[in-house]
């Protein structure tokens, strides 16, 4: 018999929000009290843990590289900053500008490379045999994070949990929860609050492309993140489950259409307890309203409706509608040390028709763990499946594959991940949308056509309230 405060029954029934199922209060106090008694799962043990900094890094990769050499043993990451980098801007040179392409892979080659390749890549090689091909760059292991980062990693190795059925975490520290993860509940929480530096702030772009190849600027805007876990003046404390791991806030700059705009978002670490809470402030109604709807499967009106807003950073948001398996760990071919692209002050040569110009992109063979989310049964959401490859030296996700309700792939996300060697810090900002259904792409963060990318102190509390919202209201 499992004893539930009232308090606690209340959070689980606010949790079960509009899949609460038919059968009236008797069927949600069930639900609730399923949802309360699910286990914690249990740390790693001390024995296992042990390999971090051994024959695993610190974060939990493995420290050798591949048998071809072409994965190198992880050495520490990058060395060495680029010489024309200026200290304090938010502008950052690739640390590989003169490298070439190690090898080319197009639509002949396709085949022999299959088991490296994402099935969106492949798709899109199938589809646009004459145009699209993989330039294929020596990997590089730059990711280097911060000592304190490494040093909290390991303690969450034995001390965190994941808890309510892998829907929230305990125990966690400001650090990888689990280095180590078992299932891939954990796994997709590596990304949720992997180290992207504490805040920052860009003022970006996002351009659409539609079938014909026409490339047309969907929003501007000036975005602020911040992810509190890891705020130097935070206690090294084990988070709550109602304390926020991540908040964003956006300020619609362009085109003249959306100026004025603004939106906020804050996720906590136990959405099950605390959900996402989200803003929306739109100039013609002179006022902030709540936006639940700004989550899930929403179509997100700034891509053209070829992503939804889970899509946002290849994927943000609570696990609930999906059960989660880790598939296992392999090599694949994925965009990573995207320079050109993130900071590319125009933008237009990259925005070729059907694709993005392979010229811009970058790609390097990273082995990656594999997780596949498959809908729960009685639960709604546009995609079936989801496959996410989250790298091993970060726990970014780099690339994803959704499916629709057929079991069709659907759509593809692509992030040019770069690392900030300044603050030794991964950026996922910038990414690619592919919907295969319309033919249409997006490309969403570009950051070089202003100041770059700043990484900031944490903006003050009042900023985080949601009347802050409405000082974005003149055009």
């Amino acid at each position: 018999m499992f004893r539930k405060t009232s308090r606690e029954l209340r959070c689980a029934l606010r949790a079960a929000g509009p899949f609460a199922p038919r059968g009236g209060p008797a069927a949600l106090i069930a639900l609730a009290v399923a949802a309360l008694a699910a286990p914690a799962f249990a740390a790693v043990s001390a024995d296992e843990a042990k390999q971090l900094g051994t024959t695993l890094t610190a974060v939990g990769a493995e420290k050798a590289g591949n048998k071809d050499g072409t994965i190198p043993e992880y050495t520490g990451g990058l060395k060495q900053v680029p010489a024309s980098y200026q200290k304090g801007s938010g502008i950052r040179p690739s640390p590989f500008e003169n490298e070439k392409p190690r090898m080319t892979v197009d639509a002949k080659s396709a085949a022999q490379n299959a088991d490296k390749l994402t099935e969106g890549t492949k798709e899109l090689l199938k589809r646009y045999p004459t145009t699209m091909r993989l330039d294929v760059y020596p990997t590089h292991r730059v990711v280097a994070l911060p000592p304190k980062v490494l040093a909290n990693t390991a303690k969450n190795a034995t001390g965190a949990k994941s808890v309510n059925n892998g829907l929230g975490v305990e125990g966690m520290l400001p650090g990888v929860p689990f280095p180590i993860p078992k299932s891939g509940n954990e796994a997709m929480w590596n990304h949720l609050t992997r180290f992207t530096g504490v805040a920052y702030n860009v003022k970006y772009e996002n351009w659409n492309v539609d079938a014909a190849g026409v490339a047309s600027l969907a929003t501007s805007g000036n975005l602020f993140n911040e992810f509190p876990l890891y705020d130097p003046k935070r206690a090294d404390v084990a988070a709550k489950e109602t304390d926020p791991y991540f908040k964003l806030k956006l300020y619609y700059t362009g085109p003249a259409r959306r100026a004025g705009e603004a939106l906020m978002a804050i996720d906590a670490m136990n959405p099950t307890v605390q959900a996402r809470r989200a803003w929306q402030y739109l100039p013609g109604q002179r006022r902030v309203k709540l936006a639940p709807d700004l989550s899930y499967d929403t179509p997100n009106a700034g891509t053209a409706g070829t992503s939804t807003y889970s899509d946002a950073f290849v994927f943000n948001g609570a696990l609930d509608r999906f059960d989660w398996k880790l598939v296992g760990k392999k090599e694949m071919l994925v965009p990573y040390n995207g320079y050109k692209l993130m900071y590319a002050k125009d933008l237009k040569p990259a925005l070729t028709p059907n694709h993005l110009n392979p010229e811009h992109v970058r790609w390097e063979l990273h082995r990656v763990w594999v997780v596949e989310g498959t809908l729960k049964p009685g639960q709604r959401d546009l995609y079936s499946k989801r496959v996410f490859y989250l790298d091993e030296d970060s726990w970014v996700a780099l690339a994803a594959d959704q499916y629709d309700a057929k079991g069709q792939l659907y759509r593809s996300t692509f992030a040019n991940m770069t690392y900030s060697y300044d603050v030794h810090a991964v950026n996922v900002d910038n990414y690619a949308f592919y919907d295969f259904s319309s033919g249409a792409y997006a490309l969403v963060g570009a950051a070089g056509m202003g100041e770059g990318m700043k990484y900031i102190d944490p903006l003050p509390e009042l900023q985080w309230a949601s009347e802050s919202l409405a000082g974005a209201g003149i055009r």
